[in-house]
């Protein structure tokens, strides 16, 4: 028994990038940190902030 090989054309394969990762802006970069919401809705601010409190905080 013998295998072929696949008579169909292969995806091209993505290129190797060689930059310096540290030269490009990560999304830690920008002035937005994590988790944060945009601000303005105090009411909601405090529900979340209840409904986020640790049990030990009751």
């Amino acid at each position: 028994m013998s295998t072929a090989p696949d008579p169909r054309p292969s995806e091209p394969r993505p290129a190797l990038v060689f930059d310096d990762p540290l030269d490009q802006q990560s999304s830690d970069d920008t002035g937005r940190g994590w988790g944060e919401r945009p601000s303005g809705d105090s009411a909601a601010d405090l529900k979340r902030f209840l409904d986020e409190k640790p049990p030990h905080h009751l």
